[in-house]
């Protein structure tokens, strides 16, 4: 039976912490000294030295994992320790979910670049204990965390995501990409400022924006991706999604884009704005057309 988990919250249940896996066990690459606290403000993680993946197991796992980079414009993340809705509801489907904590504005680039395509390679290096198939990780992001899931699927050979660690010899290109309202450019018109500003600074040359948008560095071995957005979105405008979705296509990469006329900024699964809130069936057709929901393990 189809999952209609457009329309369903699932209730926490009262289950132990997931586990947490440090990105950098070895030292954080660049860490900052007397870095002031991490801090959680309104359920949101600001001011992040310690990168890591805190790992949501599925009752039924097909073998597919997905590296999830949550929004918050490069400057905060989601803080939920048990979850959220996106989270759950990949669960449901049988993905094994990494939700990435990822380094933001107090580091700016490379650090979430770092921290992205190291999340990949770990969870790669040790797929076998994760039960998921090597050549089945995939990133997801819903705004600023989707512009970081397609710099991994960009720019995963990027000499700025490496730090000489042994790591670095494991592939960082994910699998597949998934994209929701995702922030893409860099570069005016229609890029960002907010998440631009975050990552690069107040001032960035032209050269480093166009290093960062992303729609300028589609490979035609990139993955496999699917894009969501709203037309009515006023935050991210809609051309950041259509330029990629270009871009994706003259690269032949295969790709789904799927763009509603209403819905504000990442509010992804509310039914008042009909069709909208029916996205993520979308993606489910789409990971099963794919074979990603298929049992492998």
């Amino acid at each position: 039976m189809k999952i209609l988990f457009a329309f369903s919250v699932l209730a926490l249940s009262a289950t132990a912490a997931p586990p947490s896996i440090k990105l950098w066990p070895e030292g954080v690459p660049g860490i900052k000294a007397n870095a002031s606290p991490e801090k959680i403000t309104d359920g949101r993680i600001t001011n992040i030295h310690d990168p890591s993946l805190l790992v949501f197991k599925p009752e039924n796992p097909c073998g597919t994992a997905i590296i999830f980079c949550s929004g918050g414009g490069y400057t905060r993340i989601s803080a939920n320790p048990n979850g959220d809705t996106s989270t759950r509801l990949l669960n449901k489907l049988g993905l094994t979910v990494f939700v990435l904590k990822y380094r933001l504005s107090d580091y700016g680039h490379p650090a979430p670049l770092q921290d992205v395509l190291r999340a990949v390679r770990l969870v790669r290096s040790r797929a076998g204990d994760f039960g998921v198939a090597a050549d089945r990780i995939g990133v997801m992001g819903v705004s600023a965390g989707a512009h970081l899931s397609a710099c991994a699927a960009t720019l995963w050979e990027s000499a700025d995501g490496k730090t000489g660690a042994a790591l670095d010899a494991v592939s960082g290109r994910p699998d597949f990409a998934v994209l929701v309202y995702p922030v893409i450019s860099m570069s005016a018109p229609f890029t960002h400022i907010g998440s631009r500003n975050a990552l690069l600074g107040n001032n960035p040359s032209p050269a480093l924006c166009d290093a960062l948008s992303v729609e300028k560095h589609v490979r035609r071995d990139g993955p496999p991706t699917f894009v969501a957005a709203t037309m009515a979105d006023t935050v991210v405008p809609v051309q950041n999604s259509l330029a990629f979705y270009q871009s994706l296509v003259a690269a032949g990469v295969p790709a789904g884009l799927h763009l509603y006329p209403q819905g504000s900024h990442a509010n992804c699964y509310d039914p008042q704005y009909g069709p909208t809130a029916d996205w993520p069936l979308r993606m489910e057709e789409w990971l099963r057309f794919n074979g990603l929901l298929d049992n492998k393990r």
